[in-house]
């Protein structure tokens, strides 16, 4: 059990990237090791570490000492302070990657921008203008990363593949890497659940900014309870909702976005001993070949 001062520390952290089921895992586990108060990514190690290691481990005041404690925030994946920060402060972390086919991935995060106004550009342009989507694409570049400052054997690897063909066995592996009990997925409530699935574009992008721009004021001042509720609320709905259903990713950007990939896959599968072919292979080639089927 690492510790500063007497203060206990994580004991593992989910680093991403965003949009692997990171929410998903994180619900499975709740009541079964210790998670951050009433929110899932504290970003401390990304965006907040100027608050200081107290405001930090606050959020885990409550937490049993007889189980694993620890958080998931995706964002740290692509964040070299994040890791730097982390192996500095919890040198013992056990750390966990989760990936998934990048062209889905990075649609689902780019269906979330839309959705909190960060963006009005359409798939194929926004890869090209945020980097944030491009950098949580670089799987092989940051996984090298976290391989190296952290040693393999305290990195697990998930695929969300995986998850998709058994649950319960991707659940198992998370928790003989912590050092939990079993946790039953049929058990938990989230278990055929998709968790913060964005598929619909804003009505009306003034008022999801208004929206989105109250739900960080509430989660920055600590009212994370508030904050959750209100996203499960009719005015969120209403806000943040409510437009036209998000098109599937035409074939010439798929295309184009796997080749522009394939690096960053290939480097993933040289790290993982894994045969990623499906991701680097358009959707267009795949129905030529009924032995495929791509990653829903």
């Amino acid at each position: 059990m690492p510790t500063i001062s007497g203060r206990r520390l994580p004991d593992f952290i989910g680093v991403g990237p965003p949009r692997t089921a990171t929410t998903w895992l994180h619900e499975v586990l709740a009541g079964h090791v210790g998670l951050p108060l009433d929110r899932k990514e504290t970003d401390f190690f990304s965006r907040r570490y100027e608050m200081g290691l107290d405001w930090y481990l606050d959020y885990f005041r409550r937490c049993d000492p007889s189980v694993p404690m620890g958080e998931f925030s995706p964002m740290y994946f692509m964040s070299d302070d994040a890791r730097e920060r982390i192996a500095r402060d919890i040198p013992g972390c056990r750390i966990i990657c989760s990936f998934r086919d990048p062209v889905v991935r990075v649609h689902s995060q780019w269906r979330l921008m839309v959705r909190n106004v960060w963006t009005k550009v359409e798939l194929a342009d926004a890869v090209e203008r945020h980097p944030e989507l491009r950098e949580s694409s670089r799987y092989g570049h940051y996984l090298g990363g976290w391989l190296r400052k952290f040693g393999a054997d305290n990195v697990l690897v998930l695929f969300h593949e995986d998850l998709e063909r058994d649950a319960q066995a991707f659940v198992d592996s998370v928790c003989r890497f912590i050092g939990v009990a079993s946790v039953r997925v049929a058990d938990s409530p989230v278990a055929r659940t998709r968790l913060h699935s964005v598929d619909v574009r804003p009505k009306n992008r003034r008022l999801a900014r208004h929206a989105r721009k109250l739900m960080a004021y509430l989660n920055d001042r600590r009212y994370h309870q508030l904050a959750a509720r209100f996203r499960q609320s009719a005015l969120w709905h209403f806000a943040a909702e409510r437009g036209e259903p998000f098109a599937p990713v035409d074939e010439a950007t798929d295309a184009r976005l796997r080749e522009q990939f394939r690096p960053e896959v290939e480097e993933l599968e040289r790290l993982t001993g894994r045969d990623l072919s499906s991701w680097k292979t358009p959707r267009a080639r795949r129905r030529e070949a009924p032995g495929r089927s791509a990653v829903a």
